[in-house]
């Protein structure tokens, strides 16, 4: 068999996979105005299942960009996140992204109350006195944190990314986001990642503005 590879120009592999995720969605129809985040997240892990399963608050897309744009800042729960997203980018519009899970006093925090660094990562998060945009996608203890700082009305997101990967109360700490009074975008199943969490960012920044200088 003979192997036969594109020609594909190193400034237009990104444009030729996004060109080969259009031709095999075929007639597949996305929520309108959400179709550049399904395909960024498909074209970030070759998976097209983030066709079927992203799910959508209303006028989540709208409401996220709108933050972004008044100096919304992006916390995240892995430094893998804080990494892949488009730091540059955000700070265009005021933004920073932060990671508090190496920190000591959330170490500390955790080892006092018995939880998850994640879990405390979302209190230290929670006394930021910022617009915030929370992008998790590797821990559920995370998500069910937020839920309950929601529910308490200790902590009113911009817009929560729920895309945590795994088996132990994955499922469960997405379907509690969707019940909470705040935009959400969220991977419903066991899929998602840092990467996704990471690329759903940069999706959105990359909506108002396609520069990636």
């Amino acid at each position: 068999m003979k192997v036969e590879l594109e020609n594909v120009k190193p400034m237009d592999i990104e444009k030729r996979s996004f060109e080969i995720i259009t031709e095999e969605l075929g007639d597949k129809k996305l929520l309108p105005g959400t179709e550049l985040i399904v395909k960024r997240c498909i074209h970030t892990s070759a998976d097209f299942d983030y066709a079927e399963n992203l799910c959508f608050s209303e006028h989540a897309v709208e409401q996220a960009i709108a933050a972004i744009k008044n100096g919304a800042c992006i916390v995240t729960d892995t430094q893998m996140a804080k990494s892949g997203i488009n730091k540059r980018a955000l700070s265009r519009y005021g933004g920073e992204v932060y990671c508090f899970m190496s920190d000591e006093d959330v170490a500390e925090l955790a080892r006092k109350n018995g939880t998850t660094r994640a879990t405390a990562s979302m209190d230290k998060a929670a006394a930021l006195d910022k617009k915030l945009i929370f992008a998790i996608g590797n821990a559920p203890t995370a998500l069910v944190r937020l839920y309950e700082l929601i529910e308490e009305g200790k902590l009113s997101p911009e817009l929560v990314i729920g895309v945590p990967v795994g088996f132990v109360n994955v499922v469960q700490s997405k379907e509690l986001i969707m019940e909470a009074d705040v935009p959400y975008i969220v991977a419903r199943g066991r899929k998602g990642g840092s990467n996704i969490a990471a690329c759903i960012c940069n999706a959105l920044l990359y909506m108002i503005d396609n520069r990636r200088d």
